[in-house]
């Protein structure tokens, strides 16, 4: 093995081998799978692709299977099927457990180790629950599709428990959802259950009046969807309001005991009786930064995200490379980017390119290149039917306009095409009858009272 040294900038070797550049990517989200797919056709070089799963799941999409409106097979694509006719991509189940930059080998849980060129580390990150991690079993976060199908069972249940019980006490704490987090995911998790609740389940039940359910929308900052415009949040509220959700902005949620849920505003103090909190605010590391951090010496902030270059690679190690929402990119405006879809995906396009170009130079270190910048195409969230808000860099869209972007730009960034089919059939159904098709009570776990 022959090694070139790197300018001072670098620290670390990197090593050049004989034969094709081996890139190893860990994670098979968003920008795993474009950076994969980028280089499918890259020559003199073989792609493995890691992930703990043997899908893609597209996390946009969850809250619809946590509320029944979707199955988890809709938004989830098996990995090695999408990547099935590129020749150079090798596909492995496992989970990367260790890296030694020094010598270029990752380690997997099993106990065997890859030899790599380049790493693009990819893994996202995990819920956070501000050092209160005992509530991870009473507030189930939605990352994953086990979070999914456990937040829908938890709400199905408690409209089941809720039927099955004359304790009236106990019926309103049943049909009481508190969410905590009023970012994208808590909102539309908000808006979903409240059209759950109000329309599809009104006529199915007999003893309960599902009407009288409270949906609860806590957040600690002064409005929803901080990162959008002010007047898009303003609006977003109103929404949610007029829907019957009830939101809580500058409010914390203290404690999470059985059935009651103790909130504080200011110096004010409430207990709310609610079966049902949903999680949907703070992430962090779910591990892979905290190791990346140990074997290089890069710095992380807060949250566990890792510190990167302009071009998305680790400072001390320019083959290393960290993107999507582990990546702490702090070179593009006042705000390090955001943890969603298409910064992900265009960082994986851009690393992928950016690989290929070194070595088409060939050098694998770095040399004059251009910095990843991100081409914000807007952001978006739907409150419910009819009701979304849209920031894109030309204009601000409320309403039914709003909507309708936001169902083709989901319907777009879906994998693969019977995907999109299934979801828009599925669409269409529940748009047409109000009724979710997949409420499904998976694991029987029913709560009764007397």
């Amino acid at each position: 093995m022959q090694t070139i040294e790197q300018p001072s900038s670098a620290t670390a070797p990197v090593a050049v081998k004989a034969g094709p550049h081996q890139v190893v990517i860990v994670g098979g989200g968003f920008g795993g799978l474009y950076a994969a797919q980028q280089l499918g056709r890259a020559h003199d070089v073989e792609v493995t692709l890691i992930d703990k799963r043997n899908f893609h799941l597209f996390q946009p999409l969850l809250y619809q299977v946590a509320t029944g409106g979707l199955s988890p097979g809709d938004i989830a694509s098996p990995l090695r099927g999408v990547l099935s006719q590129q020749k150079n991509t090798k596909v492995l189940m496992g989970e990367v457990t260790d890296v030694d930059p020094d010598s270029q080998v990752i380690t997997l849980k099993d106990g065997r180790t890859l030899p790599y060129d380049s790493l693009i580390v990819a893994t996202g990150m995990s819920h956070f629950y501000f050092g209160r991690d005992d509530w991870a079993t009473i507030a189930p976060g939605l990352k994953t599709v086990e979070d999914a199908l456990e937040m829908r069972r938890r709400i199905f249940d408690a409209f089941e428990a809720a039927e099955n019980t004359d304790n009236p006490e106990l019926r309103q704490a049943l049909l009481t959802f508190v969410i905590v987090g009023g970012g994208p995911t808590g909102v539309e998790l908000a808006g979903s259950l409240a059209e759950l609740a109000y329309h599809t389940l009104k006529p199915d039940f007999r003893d309960i009046d599902t009407t009288v359910t409270r949906v609860i929308l806590v957040e600690g900052m002064d409005r929803v969807l901080p990162p959008f415009p002010l007047e898009l949040s303003a609006r977003a509220q109103q929404d949610l309001e007029r829907m019957g959700v009830q939101v809580l902005t500058k409010t914390l949620v203290t404690d999470i005991q059985g059935n009651q849920v103790t909130l504080q505003e200011g110096d004010g103090v409430t207990t709310l009786q609610a079966a049902t909190v949903l999680w949907a605010a703070g992430v962090r590391d779910p591990g892979m930064g905290g190791i990346l951090a140990d074997r290089t010496g890069e710095e992380r902030d807060r949250s566990g995200r890792v510190m990167v270059a302009p071009d998305l690679s680790l400072p001390s190690h320019p083959n290393i490379f960290v993107i999507g929402d582990l990546a702490h990119f702090a070179h593009q405006g006042e705000r390090p980017l955001p943890g969603v879809a298409p910064v992900a995906v265009q960082e994986g396009k851009y690393v992928a390119k950016l690989i290929q170009k070194r070595l088409s130079q060939g050098s694998e270190i770095p040399g004059d290149e251009v910095p990843f910048i991100y081409k914000d195409g807007g952001t978006l969230a739907v409150i419910g039917r009819h009701s979304a808000v849209v920031s894109l860099p030309w204009t601000k869209l409320t309403g039914f306009p709003a909507w309708f972007v936001w169902l083709f730009v989901h319907i777009f960034f879906l994998i693969e095409f019977d995907n999109k089919l299934m979801v828009m059939v599925q669409w269409a159904s529940n748009y047409l009858t109000r009724k979710q098709g997949a409420r499904l009570i998976t694991e029987q776990k029913l709560t009764t009272g007397s």
